[in-house]
C-alpha cells in the first residue's frame, strides 16, 4: 500500500528566518512543500491572511489543515505527531 503523502503549502517571504527553519524542518521529513512567496504578491498575501485568519509568516497548511507558525509546528514535531500529518 502506498502511502498518500499531503501538499505542504508554506506561505513565506524571502527574509523570514521562521520560515526558512519551517522549510528545513519540514523538508527533513521529507514533505513535499509548495511555497508561496508573500514578500512581493499582494493577492497572495491576501488569499493567506482569508485562509489563515493571521497576518504573519509562515502560516503552514497541511492538506487543507492550517497548521499555523513556525512555533506551532515546532510543538507538532516535538508531540510526535507531525510525521502522522504528512
Amino acid at each position: 500500500m502506498m502511502e498518500q503523502t499531503q501538499t505542504v503549502t508554506v506561505y513565506s517571504t524571502d527574509t523570514c528566518p521562521y520560515c526558512m527553519m519551517a522549510k528545513h524542518l519540514l523538508g527533513a521529513k521529507g514533505a513535499e512543500i509548495t511555497e508561496i512567496n508573500v514578500s512581493a504578491d499582494q493577492q497572495q498575501l491576501q488569499q493567506m491572511m482569508a485562509r489563515s485568519g493571521r497576518r504573519t509568516v509562515p502560516q503552514i497548511f497541511i492538506g487543507d489543515l492550517h497548521v499555523g507558525g513556525y512555533d506551532d509546528l515546532l510543538k507538532l514535531d516535538r508531540q510526535g505527531k507531525l510525521e502522522a500529518m504528512l
